[in-house]
């Protein structure tokens, strides 16, 4: 019905806008807001230091942007939560609706209480479809037409499929791709039901019709894997790499393939199962919900969740960008894969590629001015450090050098103070006095000190640092001609309160 709506919204008014929201968790809403910003050339929407929230909301809500229409998706909570990973906060969902007349709002959702508390009155509630309609949607998606004999058999499939859509257009998609009658697939979807229903244990009661509706959804899914693992190994790779990340905008060179065409090819044959969502324009794919959760369901039952989710943070540590401003674009768009990657993985922290990828992230997360985010990450990085690799490895003291920065740019000086002071006290005993290392620990203490007021402290320790960078790296190395240019202001600076004061 959303998507009807959609097409109908912009077949009647060409002018309005349509966005589409993933609001399944912060993650999900915060890059879709990014997408629009990004899209309408909102003016600061690229800035590090800017709130993608608020700029979408203030841009829409304002009288000149025009009509649009927002479509939240999967909104079955009010709290959006941060997709299970260790970072990031929850957030209300009604902080992202924009308040304008010109600006409709559509909520899809499973959960009556999200519904009232944002919607009140204005609710739809949707029935089970007809059978007519279902099998008027089941007839469309077939490539071929259904015989008389075959109509009673279609009803039969139908009741099968609970008349969900989702289950009857994979069931038209694998009898399109295998060219086989109706009653052959009845007779595989049964086959591949009872062999479900051996490993179902403890379903709810309160969660029956639920788990009855997903059942439908899991059993075509579970068939279409089962023919695609045999068509085509490398299109099934893919389904469950994409099973191990967010299931929005999956970037297509995520998807490693001998060649171009190969990757290609296996794409083609997940989409013709109608598993995938693609998006040309962006270059990525998106999985629906149900398809995403029944697959890691399919993985998981097998063994083998924990192994496919190493492949993914493998593959995301191989694609995922330096944290420079020209990447901002492409981190921002694999950082909801990453954190999901990694918030459910359950190897012990202490892989290499597992720590390079949370060090990825965080500096990213630092870069775009998510100094929360950023900090639970640093710290994780440094505990994980400390403990196996100790105190006094140069890992240990990079993670602590970072975590400082993230106190640093949030202004929390005492706290940056005291953990550069334990590093540099480190790097001096383990690295010696002249290393590069120490000599960049003790610049990062020194601006600390003159940010919080203690100017002496700060000139003496730069003193110091530009004695040993002009001994150790010649007076023309860029550091230390920026030290002793810092060092000349701070003088002056000094000089300027003790003239203030004897005033």
């Amino acid at each position: 019905m959303a998507l009807e709506l959609a097409y109908r919204t912009r077949k009647q008014n060409k002018s309005c806008s349509v966005f589409w929201i993933d609001a399944s968790s912060i993650g999900g809403a915060h890059h879709s807001y990014t997408d629009i910003a990004r899209k309408l050339k909102i003016p600061g929407w690229d800035n590090e230091k800017a709130d993608v929230k608020q700029i979408v909301k203030l841009h829409l809500s304002r009288r000149d942007a025009g009509q649009s229409l927002l479509i939240f998706d999967n909104a079955d909570s009010v709290n959006l939560s941060s997709n299970g990973t260790s970072v990031g906060r929850d957030a209300s969902l009604i902080d992202y609706l924009p308040q304008s007349k010109h600006c409709s709002i559509l909520l899809t959702t499973t959960n009556n209480d999200v519904a009232r508390t944002v919607a009140s009155y204005k609710i739809i509630e949707l029935q089970e479809m007809e059978q007519d309609t279902a099998q008027s949607m089941l007839e469309q998606y077939l490539d071929t037409l259904l015989s008389r004999d075959e109509q009673p058999k279609a009803r039969l499939l139908l009741q099968e499929l609970s008349h969900l859509p989702l289950a009857i257009v994979q069931a038209a998609a694998y009898i399109n791709n295998t060219n086989i009658m109706l009653q052959d697939y009845r007779i595989r979807l049964s086959q591949q039901a009872q062999a479900d229903l051996k490993s179902i244990s403890d379903v709810l009661d309160n969660k029956l019709q639920e788990y009855n509706g997903k059942n439908s959804i899991a059993t075509t899914l579970h068939l279409s894997i089962e023919q695609i693992r045999h068509d085509s190994p490398l299109a099934a790779e893919y389904l469950f790499l994409a099973a191990c990340v967010d299931r929005k905008d999956i970037l297509l060179e995520f998807l490693e393939a001998p060649s171009s065409r190969e990757r290609e090819d296996a794409i083609r044959i997940i989409n013709s199962y109608r598993l995938v969502m693609r998006r040309p324009a962006e270059s990525s794919l998106d999985l629906h919900r149900m398809v995403h959760s029944a697959l890691r369901e399919w993985i998981g039952k097998r063994g083998m969740l924990g192994e496919w989710t190493e492949a993914a943070i493998t593959q995301l540590c191989k694609v995922f960008p330096h944290d420079s401003h020209g990447n901002r674009s492409k981190w921002r768009r694999m950082l909801p894969h990453a954190k999901y990657a990694l918030s459910h993985s359950h190897r012990n922290e202490e892989g290499t590629e597992k720590m390079d990828l949370v060090r990825k992230c965080a500096e990213a997360l630092l870069s775009d001015g998510r100094y929360n985010e950023a900090e639970t990450l640093f710290v994780q990085m440094m505990e994980t450090r400390k403990r196996v690799l100790g105190d006094e490895h140069p890992d240990t003291l990079t993670s602590m050098a970072n975590l400082a920065s993230t106190y640093r740019d949030q202004g929390r000086w005492k706290e940056a103070e005291e953990l550069q002071a334990i590093e540099l006290q480190i790097c001096s005993r383990v690295l010696g006095d002249e290393h590069p290392s120490t000599l960049t620990s003790m610049a990062n203490l020194a601006f600390t000190l003159q940010s919080q007021g203690s100017v002496s402290e700060a000139v003496s320790l730069l003193e110091n640092c530009c004695e040993l960078q002009t001994k150790v790296l010649g007076l023309k190395h860029p550091d230390t001609v920026s030290s002793h240019q810092t060092l000349t202001e701070w003088r002056l600076e000094t000089i300027q309160l003790e003239d203030e004061d004897d005033g």
